[in-house]
């Protein structure tokens, strides 16, 4: 899936199916702060929506995801802490326990954190 959309993940909704995109191109689909929060927040809502029934997980631009993104960890702008609840994980939703699945539709890199994913 190809976009030139400057959000760090995409999302689109096909009927009850949840299609989440991860957007960084750039970065090869490397997850920072902004899009840990993101992926967390749209998962924790599907988990939410009694009119979605199944969540696809996929990156753009032929990358899945590279993992974290280590330039952001070297420069401060890391993934997001760990809250008291302890369901927000470094990778965003990893910890998250949610009653309907996700599918990873993985094609190209999958590396480390993305592996988590």
């Amino acid at each position: 899936m190809a976009s030139t959309s400057k959000a760090p993940i995409i999302c689109e909704r096909e009927g009850p199916i949840l299609v989440v995109s991860l957007n960084r191109p750039e970065r090869r689909n490397a997850v920072d702060g902004e899009t840990a929060q993101a992926l967390y927040d749209t998962f924790h809502e599907y988990d939410q929506d009694p009119d979605l029934s199944v969540a696809i997980l996929t990156g753009t631009h032929d990358n899945f995801c590279a993992g974290a993104d280590l330039q952001a960890i070297s420069s401060g702008k890391s993934v997001n802490p760990i809250k008291a609840d302890g369901d927000l994980g470094p990778m965003g939703p990893t910890r998250l326990t949610l009653s309907k699945p996700v599918i990873a539709a993985i094609e190209g890199y999958a590396v480390a954190g993305g592996i988590e994913l």
